[in-house]
């Protein structure tokens, strides 16, 4: 499967670059899209001559809904992979007092990628092919003190992405449901993480590519998240609470 149009939604963040270059390096052309897209130039400028594929940049913005379908219209064409790694973690206690804070966190995670990823399913599902990708995180597999408003809404995007898959499965459209753990960016800089499930961005991106192409359902980028979190769930509630995590 080569020289098919990936588009990269939230190109910006260190992960994203990681997964449009792994993809650009397997042959395929390249659509960078995140706000303002001009700041992307750079990016784009050597993804196409690393890899020699033809690479755009969009503008995009996940929390203004309406602008979904003209965005989708001034495309080049229609990707056949889409994948969303769009995502704002924000600070807990801010989220927690602040409903502007937490709704924008809510809607960024949730709300818009699961928005847009519904206005490509649709033409996917029309065309008979094409595979969507959402990154969600570990944290919306449990609610934790220090981070539930973020944790919420990827454990709703979990869902939303489980469903869809269910929906699309007999229409020649895949859905990818990736949950990279802990992973070493801009945004977890200085965070004391734990180094065996700490994943850098190019790790992440060659799990995300080795997902389309086997069509797999649900990944961890480092199996070890698997018995972490079945841990973790397992948790009675009651002892849970008391921990405080």
């Amino acid at each position: 499967m080569k020289n098919k149009a990936v588009l990269v939604l939230g190109a910006r963040s260190d992960m994203a670059r990681a997964i449009a270059l792994a993809f650009a390096q397997a042959g395929h052309r390249i659509q960078l899209a995140a706000r303002n897209a001009d700041n992307l130039s750079g990016d784009r400028d050597d993804i196409a001559l690393r890899h020699n594929v033809d690479v755009t940049i969009h503008d995009f913005d996940v929390l203004d809904t309406p602008s979904f379908d003209g965005f989708i219209q001034a495309l080049p064409e229609l990707p056949h992979i889409v994948i969303c790694a769009v995502g704002l973690m924000g600070e807990q206690e801010e989220n927690a007092r602040d409903m502007t804070a937490a709704s924008r966190v809510m809607r960024s995670n949730f709300e818009g990628p699961a928005l847009i990823l519904s206005e490509f399913a649709n033409r996917f599902e029309s065309r008979g092919s094409g595979t969507l990708v959402g990154i969600s995180s570990v944290a919306g597999d449990r609610g934790r003190a220090t981070n539930y408003i973020y944790g919420s809404s990827k454990a709703g995007f979990t869902a939303f992405l489980s469903g869809l898959r269910n929906r699309l499965a007999k229409k020649g459209v895949h859905v990818v449901t990736v949950l990279p753990g802990f992973v070493a960016t801009k945004m977890t800089e200085g965070m004391d993480l734990p180094e065996k499930l700490t994943a850098a961005p190019e790790e992440v991106a060659t799990a995300v590519r080795r997902a389309v192409e086997v069509k797999r359902n649900v990944i961890y980028t480092r199996p070890i998240w698997r018995l972490v979190m079945f841990i973790i769930r397992a948790i009675p509630e009651s002892i849970f609470k008391k921990l405080n995590i």
